[in-house]
């Protein structure tokens, strides 16, 4: 059926009011109000910046570890050490490694684990705090609406049409049908984060690849409330070892926050070779080591969340300008895999992109040509010089952890280079070996103690999306999913899910794939991860997903 669409029209708009959305939008208010102050024509107004948050709040949908570095927010707000919700500063770093039983503490925490500065917060409140500011500007900020497509136009985009709300599971209108809106931008600033399902359709379509594909991890993460005196505020550990394999490339975090809290967490590559490893289980298990299960021991669980990360870093970085558009954030690869830091990185790509527009906007032209600005901002600024000297870092290890750390040493001795240069990487979903037969393992139930199942923890998560909607993951050929998946790769989905999501059942004697899209946490793990690539996240009806509040 035609879908007659009501249109807005606004210079700016921006795609995601995550820590690049928000600075974008803030740093570029701030540059319009001073141009206007000075009498500059043309004049400029911050009501024509339109911000979309599929997120029901600002702030829902932000996960993070989360260590801060100030550097990006003290040149977008000087002074914000004063109103920021800054949990604690960072007190101590520590780097542990595991066996199964032990843990041994370096004497000398590595270079790259080392957080003087910083300040552990959480990333919720301090984008609910971003969103405030951005809003005193003037600036439109609409919550519970997603970019569901690009609208293209010449050799580039000129906006994004929302997602349609109150169709049923069957995609039928409902009694409270709103068709999506048609939003039209002479910039759209895409920062949807990891995996944007608007950058990815962006990058495929025009083109806008690098010399290697993305590569990502996944992190899993729960918000505990210890007994006093467990864990000291400012506290940060990063683990290695136990029960990560060699072979495999991961790490756990321990961050301590006021109030008697203590974030945790596991980060895995996604580019392991075993199809029914359990990233979420081996989190489970992670807890269990005896640090985590003193530290834990007469705690109770307040938050859970998964994320994915993006790893690929400077060579796996897209083009990020086209005609009327830009790439900002985690969707843009702007984070640094050696630290496993991207905030102040985030940050500084919306504040250049916000420069970047701020000259297209008074020069008239918003051509590719014009914002490639961007990308020459990049290269002035600290992002190029961080992300440069850890350029093949995480390539290092696709082979293991042994084999990386001697690489990742002669990165350090040779300012990136490493041997090879540019090390080439695959994408991770390659990596999976066929299981030959090889049985389903038990799955992990938990003790509801320490340890928990995943729909425990998706309880934990505060995720609700109302069930009669269009199922938002979809699958290009489901029968793949019941035959050859099946005898291949042992249906992976089931197992890196973190959300329960995926299901082989059955029905009538056939096996088949059931999804259950309620559960979605929205880490879009599925799409980087299923071995065949006919798994696509969509965005569902607005306002749908986690609320990681305190997260």
């Amino acid at each position: 059926m035609s879908v007659q669409r009501e249109q807005l029209e606004a210079d700016v708009l921006i795609v995601g009011a995550g820590p690049a959305g928000l600075s974008c939008a803030l740093h570029l208010a701030n540059l319009i109000q001073k141009h206007n102050a000075s009498g500059a024509k043309p004049e400029l107004s911050a009501e024509n910046i339109y911000v979309l948050e599929k997120g029901r709040e600002i702030g829902a949908h932000q996960l993070s570890g989360a260590i801060l570095n100030p550097a990006a927010l003290r040149e977008l707000v000087p002074d914000f050490e004063k109103s920021a919700p800054l949990d604690t500063p960072v007190t101590d770093s520590a780097s542990l490694f595991f066996s199964k039983s032990d843990s041994f503490r370096f004497p000398i925490t590595p270079p790259p684990f080392q957080n003087k500065g910083n300040y552990v917060v959480s990333l919720n409140k301090l984008t609910k705090w971003l969103g405030g500011l951005v809003e005193k500007t003037g600036v439109n900020l609409f919550t519970q609406f997603g970019g569901a497509q690009l609208i293209y136009e010449r050799e580039g985009i000129a906006g994004v049409i929302t997602e349609d709300k109150g169709l049923d599971k069957n995609g039928k209108p409902k009694d409270n049908y709103t068709p999506g809106y048609e939003l039209r931008a002479k910039v759209t600033v895409l920062a949807e984060g990891t995996r944007g399902s608007l950058t990815k359709d962006l990058v495929a379509r025009k083109n806008l690849g690098n010399i290697n594909p993305q590569s990502y991890g996944l992190g899993i993460k729960e918000l505990w409330e210890v007994q006093p005196g467990k864990v000291a505020p400012g506290y940060v550990a990063h683990t290695m070892g136990w029960p990560v394999s060699t072979d495999m490339y991961g790490g756990g975090w321990i961050y301590g926050l006021t109030g008697n809290r203590v974030s945790i967490g596991l980060v895995i590559a996604l580019e392991y070779a075993d199809p029914q490893f359990d990233p979420h289980a081996a989190f489970q298990t992670w807890k269990t080591h005896p640090v985590l299960k003193r530290m834990l021991d007469g705690g109770k669980i307040v938050r859970y969340g998964a994320k994915t990360l993006p790893y690929g870093g400077w060579y796996a970085m897209p083009r990020n300008y086209v005609d009327g558009g830009l790439i900002v954030g985690d969707s843009g690869s702007f984070l640094d895999s050696q630290r496993l830091k991207g905030i102040h990185l985030a940050m500084k790509s919306g504040m250049l992109a916000a420069e970047t527009i701020f000259e297209a906007l008074v020069a008239g032209d918003t051509s590719a040509a014009k914002l490639s600005a961007y990308k020459q901002k990049i290269d002035q600024s600290y992002i190029r010089k961080e992300l440069r000297a850890v350029r093949n870092f995480h390539q290092s290890f696709q082979h293991g952890f042994l084999g990386g750390f001697f690489h990742a040493g002669l990165q350090m001795l040779t300012g990136g280079r490493g041997l090879i240069d540019p090390m080439r990487a695959h994408a991770g979903h390659e990596a999976y070996r066929k299981i030959n037969g090889r049985p389903a393992p038990e799955r992990f139930q938990g003790d509801g103690k320490l340890t928990f199942d995943r729909l425990t923890d998706v309880y934990h998560s505060g995720t609700r999306h109302d069930e009669d909607q269009p199922c938002h993951l979809r699958v290009a050929d489901t029968n793949v999913c019941a035959t050859k998946c099946v005898t291949e790769y042992g249906n992976p989905c089931q197992y890196f899910c973190p959300a329960a999501v995926y299901e082989m059942a059955q029905e009538k004697g056939e096996t088949r794939l059931k999804i259950n899209p309620a559960n979605c946490v929205h880490c879009k793990t599925c799409d980087i991860a299923d071995p065949y690539q006919i798994i696509t996240w969509v965005v569902p009806e607005g306002g749908g997903g986690p609320n990681y509040e305190g997260m």
